[in-house]
């Protein structure tokens, strides 16, 4: 187990940054920059991006210098590096992709919907999550097509992201509204769009509600990740609420944890339940009794 430091090579914000990561594990990663003072912002996935003010100091606490070549190629045989495509400032051409065959002619909305997803505050719910939604409603319809409300609810669902719960549902859910009545959508498509929306605020969709569950489903999938994944879901989400103390995100976090453990289905879809369920229940369990204790 080791951690390994490139050269401050890489231009940002008027200085020079170097990359910071493990060869073993995201938890020994962030263990070492918590105690070496690095915030939880500088985290981009599958690394630390720090200041090359720092770089002196953080070899004295333990990191190995490499050259960036030997960097990548420890963080690729690790299996913690993220792909490029699933990267939230790489997805333009995919989610454009995916857009023209949903709303095609509409580009000043999918631009507009583009830039909101890719806000510098949203740490998980960005662009990745976007294009993770939408492929898992794609796995869950599959040979047939997602039906084109439940695709833009996915589109429009965190479109307004504040990290208050409740409120950043029904405000995408009003701007929905607006921005496909604007865009000529028949009135009933557009409010099913909103409907669905709203239900994402708690993920219980009605009996029989076949749109409601494939949204719930869909934007529940990350659950269900292998471990690694779900632990880059955990800590991106803790980087939204950065500004939140240790032990009041705590607290949040679990009972949030604990509501999904409690949801019954988690999963609605036969398939979903399949794919996901057990290791979203074994993610969730684990994080609840995690060795903080404390549900993060």
């Amino acid at each position: 187990m080791a951690i390994y430091l490139d050269p401050p090579l890489w231009p940002a914000h008027g200085t020079l940054f170097s990359h910071l990561i493990s060869d073993t594990s995201l938890e020994e990663l962030h263990a070492f920059t918590a105690k070496a003072g690095i915030p939880p912002r500088a985290f981009d996935g599958d690394h630390y991006d720090v200041s090359e003010t720092r770089y002196d100091a953080l070899i004295e606490a333990g990191a190995i210098p490499v050259e960036a070549r030997i960097l990548v190629r420890k963080l690729i045989a690790s299996g913690l590096r993220i792909p490029a495509r699933l990267r939230n400032k790489s997805l333009k051409v995919p989610l454009l992709n995916r857009w023209n065959t949903v709303l095609p002619g509409h580009d000043a909305l999918f631009l507009d919907l583009l830039d909101r997803w890719g806000e510098e505050h949203r740490k998980y719910h960005g662009r990745t999550h976007l294009l993770s939604t939408l492929e898992a409603l794609d796995v869950l319809t599959e040979p047939e097509e997602p039906p084109r409300t439940v695709v833009l609810a996915a589109w429009f669902h965190d479109a307004v992201y504040h990290g208050i719960a409740g409120q950043d549902e029904e405000d995408s859910a009003v701007l929905a509204e607006d921005r496909l009545h604007d865009a000529g959508l028949p009135a009933a498509e557009a409010a099913e769009v909103a409907r669905l929306v709203r239900m994402t605020a708690d993920h219980r969709p009605e009996q029989g509600d076949r749109h409601g569950t494939l949204l719930s489903d869909a934007d529940l999938s990350v659950l269900g990740g292998e471990p690694e994944e779900y632990a880059r879901y955990v800590s991106a989400v803790r980087q939204e609420y950065g500004h939140i103390g240790d032990a009041d995100f705590a607290a949040g976090r679990a009972a949030v944890v604990r509501h999904l453990l409690e949801l019954d289905p988690l999963f609605h879809t036969r398939r979903a339940r399949d794919l996901w369920l057990e290791a979203a229940r074994r993610n969730l369990a684990g994080e609840l009794s995690g060795p903080k204790g404390s549900g993060q």
